[in-house]
């Protein structure tokens, strides 16, 4: 069966970084874009970041450009986010997703001080 499972969350101080992983299974990974959501207390679930098959595309929401960094390993069959010069707001939980149909568990992200 499909499964996506993230890890990498922690409690980090701003400005700091992250790089956060899911691992696929039960899937073709390298035939499906991927995203990686987040979702704050109190707030809709956002899209954060995209990847195309082969990671020569991808997309980010604007309040993240050019301070995370979304990738692939086809091989490993895992996508990546690294996060850095975290703020405050980044804070959250931090979902992968498989367009349209399946989700991670979730890695909390907490930006404190």
């Amino acid at each position: 069966q499909v499964q996506l499972v993230e890890s990498g969350g922690a409690l980090v101080q701003p400005g700091g970084s992250l790089r956060l992983s899911c691992r696929a299974s039960g899937f073709t990974f390298s035939d499906y874009y991927m995203n990686w959501y987040r979702q704050a207390p109190g707030k809709e679930r956002e899209l954060v970041a995209s990847i195309s098959f082969t990671g020569r595309d991808t997309n980010y929401e604007d309040s993240v450009k050019d301070r995370f960094t979304i990738s692939r390993d086809n091989v490993k069959n895992t996508v990546y986010l690294q996060m850095n010069d975290l703020r405050p707001e980044d804070t959250g939980v931090y979902y992968c997703n498989r367009p349209r149909d399946y989700w991670g568990q979730g890695t909390q992200v907490t930006v404190s001080s």
